[in-house]
């Protein structure tokens, strides 16, 4: 038998799950997702499972199929797969905007705890990226983590760009590594406690699956050599997302690497992120200030006398129009839709009365 709190488990997902009120169905919890595929651990052990029919039908879209990291309720079936019923609700989720025009949620991890923002201190270091993740990372409900890898290749500079990476995340912790011969790992430990969640998230090559398999001391995870060290580019090795146990109890999810990082977050995550530039729009002499052009804006203020970096101000604007486009899509996603099931269920009406109505002779 396995002890789920070994995974997670708690009496707060224990009265949830009870709520989901799906009998025959035992609690698990998703560890890898492979298309239509899911591995599940419940207390019999590792399972392979799919979703019901019925489960498939009421989904809204890919955001609402499991992902890895959900609490499931899930249905044995024997000499078969079992049937994923319902998912727990989700206390948050690392999300990105799928690639491609479809204003649709990609869920990279569900459920965690801590986000390990892996950037490799070679020509993948951009703190322009760096804001984006964070923004992400606090919309997710989980606390952010800077781990900037590859230290070596900044000996003499290495504390500047330390600098450089808190000065975009305030209150974000910072740590600087060499996975490869583990130099500085164990300023990870403090992150990972018993029961505790984290997801690693960074580009392709930036060193996630390195990092995981010196901590879970063997070659779990496939590794490759950084294609252009130069540049800073690497190849896929991890293609699907999977969680795994340490020793000690802390629970890893390694995730492939991304190109691009689509947003999918809200304003707290902004704000949060750009926390000099919320403090300052209390000061602002219009509610609605946009910080462009009205009067009286002591964001612009700010810019002018140096207090703050424009480029933070520029990224700041930048991150937040995405977010306007973004709501205003979804908005009409969700109007589109409303007025498809209203005319559904007008149809059916009309099919109704039809089928009820007296026939005279």
């Amino acid at each position: 038998m396995i002890d789920l709190t070994d995974f997670g488990w708690n009496e707060a997902l224990a009265a949830a799950f009870e709520d989901l009120s799906v009998q025959g169905s035992a609690p698990a919890r998703v560890v890898k997702q492979a298309r239509d595929l899911s591995t599940v651990i419940t207390a019999d052990g590792e399972a392979e499972a799919e979703v019901s029919g019925r489960f498939r039908h009421e989904a809204r879209g890919p955001a609402d199929f499991p992902a890895v990291g959900d609490w499931a309720a899930v249905r044995p079936v024997p000499g078969g797969r079992a049937v994923i019923e319902a998912l727990v609700p989700r206390r948050g989720a690392f999300t990105r905007k799928a690639a491609g025009e479809a204003v649709e949620a990609q869920i990279v991890a569900a459920n965690v705890d801590t986000v390990f923002l892996v950037s490799g201190l070679d020509g993948d270091f951009n703190v322009r990226r760096i804001e984006r993740y964070v923004t992400t990372a606090w919309s997710s409900g989980a606390s952010p983590v800077i781990v900037l890898n590859k230290a070596d290749l900044r000996p003499d500079d290495l504390a500047a760009a330390e600098a450089e990476a808190a000065a975009v995340a305030p209150g974000v912790p910072v740590v600087a590594v060499r996975a490869l011969d583990e130099n500085g790992l164990d300023a990870l430990f403090p992150f990972l406690g018993p029961g505790r969640t984290i997801a690693f998230i960074g580009s392709s090559g930036v060193g996630k699956s390195t990092m995981i398999n010196r901590l879970l001391g063997e070659e779990r995870f496939a590794t490759a050599a950084v294609s252009d060290a130069e540049e800073g580019r690497g190849r896929h090795t991890t293609t699907s997302r999977e969680l795994v146990r340490l020793p000690g109890g802390a629970l890893l999810v390694d995730t492939p690497g991304m190109r691009e990082l689509g947003l999918w977050a809200d304003d707290d995550g902004l704000d949060r992120t750009f926390e000099e530039i919320d403090r300052l729009a209390a000061r602002c002499r219009f509610p609605d200030c946009a910080h462009e052009s009205e009067p009286g804006c002591a964001v612009r203020a700010a810019v002018e006398s140096g207090e703050v970096d424009p480029r933070r101000w520029e990224s700041y604007l930048k991150l937040r129009r995405e977010l306007r486009s973004l709501e205003l899509r979804k908005n009409e996603k969700a109007r589109r839709q409303h007025e498809k099931a209203v005319g559904r269920d007008f149809a059916a009406r009309i099919k109704e009365i039809k089928r009820n109505k007296p026939r005279y002779r």
